[in-house]
């Protein structure tokens, strides 16, 4: 993420939380659709084109994960704070409306919700 010409580098870390909507999360499963690379690359993109962008990175896990993992990591660097703010900010939000990627949650109670699906 180092660039000589950035002053700011604005970074979003999402954690498994251990609930969702009130109720205990015990379990978190993330899948996705064969075309979400290829679509969190545009969605990358568009941001690089929207903001002065010296430097991004974004990984979103899939898989089986616990309470407190790490589910996604975004990062931008900008020549400025408020920019690599906005545009990291633009980028967590466009990857999780736009990327095909589906999470599986069981709750303490044994229920289940697909969310994004």
């Amino acid at each position: 993420m180092g660039d000589d010409s950035a002053g700011g580098t604005a970074l979003f870390v999402g954690t498994v939380r251990n609930h969702d909507g009130g109720a205990d999360v015990d379990a978190l499963g993330y899948s996705c659709h064969p075309s979400a690379e290829a679509e969190m690359r545009r969605v990358a993109e568009k941001v690089v084109a929207e903001f002065p962008v010296r430097a991004l990175a974004a990984v979103h896990r899939v898989g089986d994960l616990a309470v407190g993992d790490l589910a996604v990591v975004v990062a931008v660097s900008c020549p400025h704070r408020g920019e690599a703010f906005a545009a990291c900010r633009k980028l967590i939000d466009d990857l999780k409306h736009e990327v095909p990627i589906w999470k599986h949650q069981t709750f303490s109670d044994g229920t289940e919700e697909w969310v994004g699906a």
